[in-house]
């Protein structure tokens, strides 16, 4: 993890729509490891809490109507991240159809916003805001087949004041700095360095988008 703080990222996201469990735990302690960046968890569950984190994504899934997602898992891991004194930061959590039906899709049991309907995509950013959120977060999924459109993010951004965080398929520097030119003030890279977790790579992301914040995502 010594090699992204180096290459300029801000954050490690640690979490997983599926995996991890028990290992949880383990992993942030290896994320943390040499590295002084602040670990953040991006939990799929009330089951991804730990004391061992820095803060957490305190998702809410407002693309979907599973109630589990929208406050039941919050209502269980509300007492655990106080005991555990993570700083909480509360995150409308959307899912951007983006090709293919995705790991998170299945778990949550909810479909995407199609990507090409950001006036969705907005009405949603936007009942965030009056909900007293503090992040929107546009996610096509882990692998997905393309990123979160740079018109949608626009359309989000040009309508919302909170702060965007955007992840998912992006496999390339020019497409994080497609991202952060529309309006993303967070982009997340998963896959493209799990894949390659070279530094080289990790700077290039960086440059890309000159420095400004970019977040590498461990786990699953």
């Amino acid at each position: 993890m010594a090699l992204f703080e180096a290459s300029g990222a801000d954050a490690l996201l640690v979490g997983s729509s599926f995996t991890l469990g028990d290992r949880l735990a383990a992993v942030v302690a290896a994320a943390k490891k040499g590295s002084s960046l602040p670990v953040i968890l991006f939990p799929g569950s009330a089951h991804q809490v730990c004391p061992e984190a820095d803060g957490i994504l305190f998702l809410t899934l407002l693309s979907g109507r599973n109630p589990l997602y929208l406050a039941e898992e919050q209502v269980r891991s509300a007492p655990r991240v106080r005991e555990f004194g993570l700083e909480a930061i509360p995150t409308a959590y959307l899912l951007i159809g983006c090709g293919g039906r995705r790991t998170v899709h299945f778990v949550s049991g909810t479909e995407p916003i199609p990507e090409d309907r950001p006036e969705i995509a907005m009405a949603h950013a936007l009942a965030a805001e009056y909900m007293g959120m503090h992040l929107v977060y546009l996610e096509a999924g882990s692998g997905a087949d393309h990123p979160v459109p740079p018109s949608l993010i626009r359309s989000v951004a040009d309508y919302v004041s909170l702060p965007l965080m955007v992840g998912g398929g992006i496999r390339s520097p020019e497409e994080a700095r497609m991202a952060r030119e529309a309006g993303a003030q967070f982009v997340v890279i998963g896959h493209a360095l799990e894949r390659e977790p070279s530094g080289d790579l990790a700077r290039a992301f960086a440059d890309a988008i000159h420095g400004e914040r970019v977040v590498a995502r461990s786990g699953g």
